[in-house]
């Protein structure tokens, strides 16, 4: 069972200005589940996770609502303000809908680098395990410190890193980066998505050049703790679907037929719980 574990569906009338920007051509429209579709189909994939990409409720109800109508919509991950003093019940809220199975705060967004590192984020935390919910944590690198404090704080939270944390993939991977990626590692109940690589390193990227990423959050994690995802349409800024299943097909070769089937889908599965 492959299942895209990070992709995104979007309407522009919607955002008011957010991003995507009008330079960015070629994703500066609408997206929607026929938009995607006939990718799936074509590349086998049986199942996504349609993940935020606005820091709202409006956006997240959407979301869920189109989850209620394409049945290849296996689970959503949502925004509320986890910080609100309201937190809990807002969550709640939003747990009622079957198809919540995570939120994702737009840490990479925020003026405060240590935002996550906060004991007043409590009171979610517990909402969330309550309800069964997971943590997708959308950082950069430079987050990656204050991620594992929180993580630490919070041992039960099912935690997982989107787009390996974004490092530059300009080079050989930089050794801060390599520190806490194996820090965040060392704890269990922390997972990390193989996604947004592509964009990452842009145009002209080869499999070549994202080996040493790859290879280092496959050794980190273990292909049991690490699930593929496409970052679609973000992903159409350097690459196109199919490729992209290609290129991740050659940096999993090494791997026994069991450990790239877990990464290509069973992860995702078990970690969303998606039927």
């Amino acid at each position: 069972m492959r299942i895209d574990a990070h992709q995104h569906f979007w309407q522009l009338a919607a955002r008011d200005g957010a991003w995507p920007p009008p330079e960015l051509a070629p994703i500066h429209r609408d997206f929607h589940p026929g938009d995607l579709s006939t990718l799936l189909v074509e590349n086998g994939v049986s199942a996504t996770v349609l993940v935020q990409s606005m820091p709202s409720e409006a956006d997240t109800r959407y979301m869920l609502g189109l989850a209620d109508s394409h049945a290849f919509i296996g689970a959503v991950v949502g925004w509320t303000d986890l910080k609100a003093a309201d937190a809990p019940e807002r969550i709640a809220a939003l747990a009622a809908h079957p198809m919540l199975r995570g939120l994702r705060p737009m840490l990479q967004d925020l003026e405060d680098d240590d935002w996550i590192d906060d004991a007043a984020l409590a009171p979610a935390v517990e909402a969330m395990l309550r309800h069964g919910l997971r943590f997708d944590a959308l950082v950069l690198p430079r987050h990656l410190p204050a991620l594992l404090a929180f993580a630490r704080r919070h041992p039960g939270l099912p935690i997982v890193i989107d787009h390996a944390a974004k490092p530059a993939m300009d080079g050989a991977p930089q050794a801060q980066w390599r520190h806490d990626i194996d820090q965040l590692a060392a704890l269990p109940q922390v997972e990390c998505k193989l996604s947004g690589m592509v964009t990452e390193a842009g145009p002209g990227w080869t499999v070549e050049r994202l080996r040493p990423y790859a290879h280092h959050v496959l050794q980190a994690f273990g292909p049991d703790r690490v699930m593929w995802g496409s970052d679609w349409p973000v992903l159409t800024l350097a690459s196109g679907y199919a490729a992209w299943i290609d290129a991740c097909e050659a940096l999993l070769a090494h791997l026994t037929a069991a450990q790239r089937a877990a990464v290509l889908g069973l992860n995702a599965r078990r970690f969303y719980r998606i039927d």
